[in-house]
């Protein structure tokens, strides 16, 4: 395929990651299209900032044969698919819907890929979920793989068929293995963002308290801006192939507190309340990553230091909140 500048499909355009990875290839001067969930016409205020420079199609993930018309349609060059459910709990409530979605969606793209643009690269989210609970700590590409979730067990089928695909057909496919990535786009029902929209709120003196679990439970926080850029590092390596996007740095809630915080000059403490139905059972490894083949084969590193990560956050839900407040 010859043209003048890269024609980029990205499912799930609108969500966090896809909304920034949207921004970093059409600053770079792609052509990027991306897939949203109908009405076309609903706001995206993700997309604010590049609407004017992409191309939407509304596609139902759980539709066959919807992803495969619009890859023969549009013969991208590169393709990231981020379009799935994200949050695991959800998963647990529709655990058929969820493998359909996750699996159903990302083996059609691939039979796609194969059958209409085999020179095409692509880049499939994986998750850290694949590994489950009990992997040793840090988890690399090669750790042993046992979900503890639906949402995981979709994934590693996702994961497993990229490399099969890869190895048997020859496709340069990636499958790119996901730690916790923070924005100030994050859904309100993570918790990185209950964290920060409640610092925000508390200091707004609009709440007056946060209920969280388990306050020593560990995970790997990054940057999802640091995260979009290890995909395109993915997609323009010379051969596919399966990497761990992560800090490497495990966290506890309660710093992830401490942070949020100190941002709003507040003592967390008389404001805090753990909720037992909240608390897990203790977690027999802590869930995070070992990015070392990302940062020798991809030159990938994570730039965005978790205090300033956590300051943006703090800062956009403060200015969301003052805004909010002075509408009404």
């Amino acid at each position: 395929m010859s043209r003048a500048a890269p024609r980029i499909l990205i499912t799930g355009i609108s969500g966090q990651d896809g909304s920034y990875l949207a921004e970093l290839l059409c600053a770079q001067g792609a052509e990027v299209h991306g897939t949203v969930r109908p009405p076309l016409e609903r706001a995206r205020p993700n997309l604010a900032a590049v609407s004017d420079r992409v191309v939407l199609h509304a596609v139902e993930l759980g539709i066959p044969g919807v992803l495969a018309a619009l890859v023969s349609e549009l013969l991208p060059d590169e393709i990231y698919h981020l379009a799935s459910p994200a949050f695991v709990p959800q998963s647990w409530r529709e655990p058929a819907s969820a493998i359909r979605e996750i699996a159903g969606s990302g083996a059609e793209l691939l039979e796609a890929v194969r059958d209409s643009v085999p020179e095409a690269r692509i880049v499939l989210a994986s998750s850290r979920e694949i590994f489950g609970a009990g992997a040793p700590s840090p988890q690399d590409e090669t750790a042993v793989k046992n979900p503890s979730s639906p949402y995981g067990v979709g994934k590693l089928a996702v994961h497993e068929l990229t490399g099969l695909m890869r190895a048997r057909e020859g496709l340069h496919a990636s499958s790119a293995i996901l730690y916790n990535h923070e924005s100030p786009r994050r859904r309100a029902e993570f918790i990185s963002r209950k964290v920060t929209r409640a610092a925000a709120a508390i200091k707004l003196g609009l709440d007056q308290e946060i209920v969280l679990g388990d306050l020593s439970a560990v995970r790997d926080w990054s940057a999802a801006t640091d995260i979009v850029g290890g995909l395109v590092a993915m997609a323009r390596a010379q051969a596919g192939g399966d990497y761990v996007l992560a800090s490497g740095v495990g966290r506890t809630v309660r710093e992830l507190v401490t942070a949020a915080f100190a941002v709003v000059s507040i003592e967390p403490d008389p404001y805090l309340r753990v909720d037992q139905r909240f608390v897990r059972p203790p977690e027999p490894s802590s869930p995070v990553g070992n990015p070392s083949r990302a940062r020798s084969e991809l030159g990938w590193s994570v730039t965005r230091p978790f205090e300033n990560l956590i300051a943006e956050m703090v800062r956009a839900d403060l200015a969301e909140l003052e805004a909010g407040a002075t509408r009404s």
